[in-house]
């Protein structure tokens, strides 16, 4: 599901994995802008580029993940590599302290809608891979 061009004026109209929350995306420079009801998440924009590389190298299905910040993520989701040190930014791809986390919850989406991924839509536990 997405209308939008990926600008701020007509951005991105994605679903989460389950599709119980509607939120939007854009670009914005070198940053991308989740904005979730009144709540604004930043992440690096290479995010994509550096996710669905790290998908492909897994070469099969990689669970998502999702976890608030202050939570750990669980090891091989996509939520720990958003957050690993070993990953290409050698950290965390959320740019807002207290709001980085929810990487495996926004990011997949938008790589379906780009036909980066494959992406499952179950009511929980869902994962994704690359195309």
């Amino acid at each position: 599901m997405t209308d939008g061009d990926g600008t701020a004026e007509s951005p991105w109209l994605l679903r989460t994995a389950p599709g119980s929350s509607e939120y939007t995306m854009h670009r914005e420079g070198d940053e991308l802008v989740c904005k979730v009801g009144s709540t604004t998440l930043r992440y690096q924009a290479r995010a994509i580029e550096d996710l669905h590389a790290w998908l492909a190298a897994q070469g099969d299905w990689v669970p998502l993940g999702a976890a608030d910040e202050q939570k750990p993520a669980v090891p091989g989701t996509v939520e720990a590599f958003g957050r690993a040190e070993d990953n290409p930014v050698g950290g965390w791809y959320g740019l807002r302290k207290g709001y980085r986390g929810r990487f495996g919850m926004y990011l997949p989406p938008l790589l379906e809608a780009l036909g980066l991924v494959e992406l499952e839509h179950n009511a929980r536990n869902n994962r994704v891979r690359a195309i």
